[in-house]
């Protein structure tokens, strides 16, 4: 995780901060205020200090990760805004976690002064945490850039690809492999349309040598090549994984999706690229030679860095298309946000239909969780109160339950959105409360839910307003009969589906996909 497209307040006195007080943002504060015990955990090699708040004042959280949190972070002498990745100790809890964070540090300030990589400014550890200091980016995402655009087009795919992939070659010719290329990893400088994409990320990044073969399993699912899942792959990953990012600028989804991990996971094996579906018939024959060169399955065929900038269709990008692409592309990589909130909604109306002994249940549960009463329950008794309630629920599913229950975004469950994703958790098993929630859409007790009435279902949700061709892509995907409508069954399908591929692209699971790997050793689909 870098940083994340906040905006961040209005700077004040840069220098009101300058008295030595601890930093209450600074993650598990140690009691000795930021010095550093001999006897204790040393991460960095060489911190250029101990005591970070005596030079930045760490403001509102920006983002959070398996491993930390990154907050606004201002220099008290200068007012200059950057943000900072403060990784808690207490979650380095093997010598893996530790030498990923050392190393991070340590290709950050390997890597050469590039326009489109984000920038280390300084490093710093005291007893409770590691602290990364960075350049901010408060520009926002690709895809929320690309969706708020009059219109998108090949040539505008093309530009992010070439940037995508000066970054990968730099990288490559600096001796290491990025192994996390995901739209969600670059971010714009600022909110300027000529704005530049940075990547922001390095946790996962590893040095590596000419003809050095690797066997961990990292990454993000969707955007892993074949022979990561094979156990055996060099720097061609990030080519594929930059592949992966160009077939989602051009048609709005991935080129491997399936509702499972396993089903990923073959999908990606199998290699098959669809170009039947809408827009592929108007994209260039030069987009699509390069997207099946830079996807081949054997990593010995697919093109080199090098290779892919020297395409035709990047030499010539000023003669790619600049024809619209269709709303349909900016639709798919809008609906899945909207998605969720139908999906939100429709917990809401289940969450008020329950009966009395299954609300005396969650309040008790809540209550249990609640240590110190305060109405709210942070990430870390979440975590823990599902457990001692028996549910096996890996982190990253936490993160992702959070972060789709937290409807007013401070970062904490209040009762109500605790009773929505206690219901999630049931995984919509009752059909009764489906049956409730559905009748709650279908306005006129017609059995269906009309165009009409998803509308007015969206309207309360609205996020600048949904676009007709984002109500119309979720029809699209939800109504599979294609009658024009949504039946009782096409709806509970949507409800009782897993976490749609965008927000799962964001998390990754080591242990998941080295099993699904071994797995899928074993019943013969990986050879």
């Amino acid at each position: 995780m870098g940083n994340c497209c906040v905006v961040p307040a209005a700077s004040s006195d840069p220098k009101k901060n300058r008295k030595k007080k601890p930093n209450p943002h600074s993650i598990e504060y140690g009691a000795n205020h930021g010095s550093v015990d001999k006897n204790k955990l040393v991460v960095l090699k060489d911190p250029n200090g101990h005591r970070i708040y005596e030079r930045y004042d760490l403001g509102h959280e920006l983002g959070r990760g398996e491993f930390g949190v990154t907050y606004l972070c201002t220099d008290v002498e200068t007012g200059e805004k950057f943000a900072c990745k403060s990784i808690s100790k207490k979650k380095l809890r093997t010598a893996v976690d530790i030498e990923d964070v050392r190393r991070e540090v340590e290709i950050m300030k390997h890597m050469p002064k590039h326009p489109n990589i984000v920038s280390l400014k300084d490093t710093y550890e005291d007893d409770s945490a590691v602290h990364i200091v960075m350049e901010l980016c408060e520009g926002g995402e690709l895809f929320d850039r690309i969706v708020a655009r009059g219109h998108y087009t090949e040539r505008a795919a093309a530009y992010v690809l070439k940037t995508v992939m000066e970054v990968v070659q730099v990288c490559h010719q600096n001796g290491v492999m990025h192994r996390d290329l995901k739209p969600e990893n670059f971010l714009f400088a600022n909110k300027k349309e000529a704005s530049p994409l940075k990547a922001i990320d390095f946790g996962l990044s590893i040095f590596f040598k000419p003809g050095e073969r690797f066997n961990e399993i990292v990454g993000s699912p969707y955007y892993m090549a074949p022979e990561v899942l094979k156990r055996n792959y060099g720097p061609e990953v990030d080519v594929w994984s930059a592949g992966v990012i160009l077939y989602i600028l051009l048609c709005g989804v991935p080129p491997f999706w399936a509702e499972t991990e396993q089903g990923v996971a073959q999908a990606i094996i199998r290699s098959v690229i669809d170009f039947k579906r809408d827009p592929w018939p108007k994209v260039s024959d030069n987009a699509k030679d390069l997207v099946k060169k830079m996807l081949h399955p054997n990593p010995n065929r697919r093109l080199t860095a090098h290779q892919v900038l020297d395409h035709p269709w990047l030499q010539n990008i000023k003669k790619a298309p600049n024809v619209s692409l269709g709303e349909t592309v900016k639709a798919r990589l809008k609906q899945f946000s909207v998605m969720n909130k139908l999906k939100k909604r429709a917990l809401r109306v289940v969450a008020e239909h329950l009966s009395t002994e299954e609300v005396a249940g969650i309040k008790e549960a809540f209550d249990m969780m609640d240590s110190g009463k305060k109405g709210k329950i942070n990430r870390e008794e979440f975590a823990t109160g599902l457990h001692k309630l028996g549910h096996q629920i890996p982190e990253a599913d936490i993160q992702i339950l959070m972060e789709a229950a937290d409807v007013d975004g401070d970062g904490t469950l209040n009762y109500g959105e605790f009773v929505a994703v206690s219901v999630h958790l049931k995984k919509m098993a009752n059909d009764e409360h489906l049956h409730k929630a559905f009748a709650f859409f279908d306005q006129n007790q017609s059995g269906y839910i009309e165009m009409d009435e998803l509308r007015d279902a969206l309207r309360d949700e609205e996020d600048d307003g949904n676009s007709e061709e984002v109500i119309i892509a979720i029809m699209h995907d939800v109504d599979t009969d294609k009658d024009g409508r949504i039946s009782y069954d096409e709806f509970a399908a949507m409800m009782k589906a897993g976490t749609d591929w965008r927000k799962a692209s964001r998390q990754y699971s080591r242990e998941r996909f080295n099993s699904l790997s071994l797995k899928l050793m074993r019943d013969g689909s990986i050879k």
